[in-house]
């Protein structure tokens, strides 16, 4: 072996003694400080901010881990309010910003042992920054040609993005083999089981799942209002719904590949067909149909198996019907949804007046909520979600949300067809992003809790960037 080689390969035993040793004696030490403090308050602080510090020496050590850990609890404290737990921040915004520290620092640490990473990048990713830079850059920099300055909300308003763009190249970083890969999708359906058992829960009134519902994700409603729609913990049930229906379509695109037992798959199945009515949301039944139909045209030996597992999926449609039906009795005269009236009021009195030619082209702002002129509401949410664009990023960001749909398509309809993981991924993705396209109609999904969160890491994974590669 020679010098340079033999250098390489101790990198990561360095790189692990080098964080794990530190790290450990944190913790350590900051337990024993908790127990001996005077000020419990001050020894509770100490010991977080070093159980961070250990966190960070365990992502830099094993980044994978920090991948894991972010995907499968996504879902489940997205929901929780900036300043509840964590000030300024929600619970996963904080975690993935300690993922990326740490990767970034088991990055830098192997770069300097002469790592180099073998990830290529592809005509998506191209199509990828693009969009990061009309949702960001350009917004800006329109204010900025209107002889404006961008208001704090304006800014924070574009990180949504950059967050799922930062969440998509750490998963192409970290995710490095087909196992890691199949791992990694497990986790994404099994999350997204969870978050259906809890909104189902919920539109049954279970009490336990009412009370902590309350206490952390939705505050500001009464305990009866938690209970008529399955927001779940992601405090949406906009959220909710598209989280149920991506991981049920990913389970049976996986399913087919034997990347789940067959057990684990009907029991999953199950609770995630419950969970779709449940979720109360008419575009969650959209997408559900949607999907389904695409699901049968693109792979046409699920047909058979569908009619068979028939009577299972009425069975969970049955147990989910209470918020379905509570939803359906919102119907109004005109055989719409009211929801959906109050929406084109919204967007015919408050936003579309606001598009003349400037505003279509240069876009009319970062931010796409508005203060309520009444005094029974705060705000104003801008529901459609190529208005959205258009709004933030005028036609230059809706070009490249396009563009970017194109390359994705395009991609995943060429790797679909291999094995393992990846092609799983990619069969999985082709059917929720053209849901996505059909969904954006009616609400900006793609920067929604939990979507994005979801769809990113599967993009990654579907490139197939995982393939035959192994962890530096």
């Amino acid at each position: 072996m020679s010098g340079v080689e033999a250098h390489r390969s101790a990198g990561p035993a360095r790189l692990r003694w080098a964080v794990l040793v530190p790290g450990a004696a944190s913790v350590a030490f900051g337990v024993s400080l908790v127990a001996s403090a005077g000020n419990p308050v001050l020894g509770w602080t100490v010991l977080g901010a070093l159980t961070l510090c250990a966190l960070i020496a365990v992502v830099a050590w094993r980044p994978v881990v920090g991948t894991y850990l972010y995907v499968s609890t996504v879902c489940l404290v997205a929901g929780i309010d900036r300043d509840t737990l964590i000030p300024l921040l929600r619970p996963n915004e904080a975690l993935l910003a300690v993922v990326l520290i740490g990767a970034a620092v088991g990055g830098w640490y192997r770069f300097l042992g002469g790592a180099r990473s073998p990830v290529s990048f592809t005509r998506v990713d191209l199509a990828l920054a693009w969009f990061l830079l009309f949702s960001t850059v350009w917004p800006v920099t329109s204010v900025l040609v209107r002889g404006a300055w961008p208001t704090p909300l304006d800014v924070a308003s574009l990180l949504p993005v950059c967050k799922l763009v930062a969440l998509y190249l750490l998963v192409r970083a970290t995710v490095l083999t087909e196992r890691q890969s199949a791992l990694l999708v497990r986790l994404m359906v099994r999350s997204g089981a969870v978050v259906a058992l809890i909104a189902l829960l919920q539109t049954l009134h279970a009490g336990p799942v009412i009370a902590v519902l309350h206490r952390f994700y939705a505050p500001d409603e009464s305990a009866g209002e938690v209970g008529d729609r399955g927001g779940a913990t992601l405090g949406s049930p906009l959220s909710t719904g598209d989280v149920v229906v991506i991981a049920l379509v990913l389970l049976l695109c996986c399913h087919r590949r034997a990347m789940l037992g067959r057990r684990e798959s009907l029991v999953l199945g199950i609770v995630l067909c419950a969970g779709v009515p449940a979720a109360g949301e008419f575009s969650t039944w959209i997408a559900a149909v949607v999907a389904l139909g695409l699901l049968l045209w693109r792979m046409p030996e699920l047909r058979r198996p569908a009619l068979r597992a028939t009577p299972l999926v009425a069975v969970a449609a049955v147990v989910g019907a209470p918020a379905f039906l509570r939803r359906v009795g919102e119907f109004s005269g005109s055989g719409v949804p009211e929801s959906w009236l109050g929406r084109w009021d919204n967007l015919s009195n408050f936003f579309l007046p606001r598009f003349d030619i400037t505003h279509i082209v240069l876009g009319v702002a970062p931010n796409p909520v508005l203060d309520a002129p009444e005094t029974w509401r705060e705000v104003i949410y801008l529901e459609s979600g190529y208005l959205y664009f258009l709004w933030i990023g005028g036609i230059p960001l809706l070009v490249a949300f396009v563009r970017l749909s194109v390359e994705v398509l395009r991609a995943v309809r060429r790797d679909r067809l291999g094995p393992g993981a990846a092609a799983g991924c990619a069969s999985a993705l082709e059917i929720l992003w053209w849901v996505l396209l059909v969904l954006t109609v009616l609400d900006p999904h793609l920067t929604v809790r939990g979507t994005g969160d979801l769809l990113f890491p599967l993009l990654a994974l579907a490139r197939g960037q995982s393939r035959d590669r192994q962890p530096a």
